[in-house]
């Protein structure tokens, strides 16, 4: 049974095995992976999901660009399937084109509705925060974040060219 936990060393190998199948240069959507981040050592990757929950606490200044963020795993034992990611407030860029919730699902667990499922704990979480409601984006091409988004009752406010690219964008009124 897949439960989103909080991120931890113990995930490492499962960790790794996931982002070989995304592909080195890929993004892992959700995860907060930056591009300086060690996480191919242990060290380094315990050091990385400390910080991660570190982002989560309002009274800890973050790093430039980033605003305060809390941050999941999905898992099933000690199988890493993917994360999400809910920021509590949006800067430019987010309001543009990244949202208020980002997720991505390793391809070998995708089509399970893990993403369905994961979005609408986080949409709970959202409203023990107080949000009213959040903005998440999508590419125009990927059905499957549509089919997630408007399963949990996102609504297209409009498609826009945005500094990553096109961006399908949604409100979900909580």
């Amino acid at each position: 049974m897949p439960e989103l936990i909080t991120p931890t060393p113990r995930l490492h190998s499962s960790w790794l095995a996931a982002r070989e199948e995304w592909g080195l240069d890929a993004p892992m959507d959700g995860g907060g992976l930056g591009y300086d981040d060690d996480v191919d050592t242990p060290e380094g990757f315990a050091a990385w999901a400390e910080r991660l929950q570190r982002y989560g606490d309002r009274t800890v200044p973050v790093d430039h660009g980033r605003v305060h963020a809390t941050y999941w795993w999905i898992a099933e034992g000690d199988t890493y399937l993917g994360a999400i990611d809910l920021r509590h407030y949006l800067n430019g860029f987010l309001l543009d084109a990244g949202g208020h919730i980002g997720y991505g699902v390793r391809p070998s667990a995708r089509r399970r509705g893990l993403a369905t499922w994961a979005l609408s704990g986080v949409l709970h979480e959202a409203r023990v925060l107080g949000m009213d409601r959040v903005l998440l984006t999508c590419d125009p091409d990927n059905e499957a974040s549509v089919r997630t988004i408007e399963h949990n009752g996102g609504v297209l406010e409009d498609v826009r060219e945005t500094l990553i690219g096109p961006k399908r964008r949604y409100w979900i009124n909580l």
